[in-house]
């Protein structure tokens, strides 16, 4: 049994404590929750911090199976010449690629990472997950643009989900974009992923995108083209909206990635959908664009916002607090609390994890960690704020 507090205590179920004492068990079950300050009373073996407790994060958007790529792909490229990139420089041995992603998962782990929403093309990072201090969501990712080819995408990404289910880990069967999907291949996908509890997508990342999906012109088109697969015959959906609201699962949660062309518009069609999340990606966006997401426009638009790090082929780090951080600098007005609660209960719920992930509460298990060197008065994020595990 543990005994902790700090100067705050942010619980995602109320307003932030002072100085209260979280008790947990030797399992990091909380157990209980006393509102009284820890400091003015004698309580045997307490733990008391300088800084703000929180729950463990949830990173709704990553690509381990690209962590040998850091730093090898320069920043400012565009995503159309990311997109090349990838696919010229994926190809390495398979031991070079798991030690990459053992970086890649130690550094959220000390980042404070308890559950991650990962992308797969391969089985090549099961094995690290199975015996991951992290939870791991495999996100299966199907691309295909030749609709000649949809029936052996669905068969490839069949056989995934058999290896995945095989080896005990939770997965869903999930599309890349609208634009690297044949509308062929999004009809497959939508029967044999019926059952999601989870689905995520590529949304609006790059302003090409719009327009390849109305002209089929463009450079997105050119990538295709210079990559030898651009299929004589295109069958795309017509815009990002029937995507969402005609060719995907309509139940269970979609998590919408990047969002960084996002307007209003659109964002008010797909909202009628619900069970919708929008993820923010602000270190991706910046690292390949230079771009911030909408993120005044998503938050007055009532949008559910998480976060995730994306790769590190596109990142400086896997961070939530990195992210966080951006966000803060780019947008003043949103505080600490709101920054959490995306990073946190936002992204359980999205991961349907919220009953024992997101919050501080007796009988759940979020992990807890601890924020120095913020701005107590303030309460915001700083340049030198850091993050540590204590449960």
């Amino acid at each position: 049994m543990r005994r902790l507090s700090a100067q705050y205590i942010i619980t995602n179920s109320g307003k932030p404590l002072r100085r209260a004492v979280i008790t947990t068990g030797d399992d990091g079950t909380v157990t209980g929750i006393s509102e009284e300050n820890g400091l003015e009373r004698e309580i045997h073996s307490l733990e008391f911090y300088n800084g703000i407790i929180v729950p463990g994060f949830i990173n709704c958007h990553c690509h381990l199976e690209l962590s040998h790529l850091k730093g090898l792909i320069p920043e400012g490229t565009g995503l159309p010449e990311f997109i090349m990139k990838i696919r010229s420089e994926r190809t390495v041995n398979e031991s070079g690629i798991i030690t990459a992603m053992e970086g890649s998962d130690a550094e959220m782990y000390n980042e404070g990472v308890v559950m991650c929403a990962d992308i797969c093309n391969s089985s090549v990072s099961f094995g690290l997950k199975k015996k991951s201090r992290i939870r791991y969501l495999n996100l299966l990712e199907v691309f295909g643009i030749d609709p000649e080819k949809a029936r052996k995408r669905i068969d490839e990404i069949s056989e995934l989900a058999s290896e995945s289910r095989r080896q005990g880990l939770q997965y869903s069967v999930v599309p890349h974009s609208p634009y690297s999907l044949s509308v062929p291949l999004f009809k497959m996908l939508r029967q044999i992923s019926s059952d999601n509890r989870v689905t995520s997508i590529h949304f609006m990342e790059s302003d090409y995108e719009t327009r390849f999906l109305n002209s089929h012109d463009g450079p997105l088109r050119d990538s295709y083209e210079q990559s030898g697969i651009l299929p004589g015959f295109l069958d795309t959906p017509l815009s990002h909206e029937e995507t969402i609201m005609n060719l995907l699962n309509p139940s269970g949660n979609l998590i919408l990635v990047h969002n960084t062309f996002a307007d209003a518009t659109v964002v008010r069609n797909i909202m009628q959908r619900g069970s919708t999340f929008w993820c923010l990606c602000p270190g991706s966006n910046k690292y390949i664009t230079g771009l911030m997401p909408p993120v005044k426009m998503l938050r007055d638009e009532g949008c559910e916002i998480v976060i995730g790090t994306d790769s590190p082929a596109s990142n400086r780090m896997l961070s939530l607090l990195y992210e966080m951080k951006l966000i803060q600098d780019n947008f003043r007005d949103i505080g600490l609390e709101e920054l959490i609660r995306w990073a946190t209960l936002n992204g359980a719920r999205a991961l349907c994890a919220d009953d024992e992930l997101g919050t501080i509460e007796p009988g759940k298990k979020p992990g807890l960690l601890l924020l120095e060197g913020a701005d107590l008065e303030g309460f915001k994020l700083l340049p030198g704020t850091t993050v540590k595990r204590l449960v």
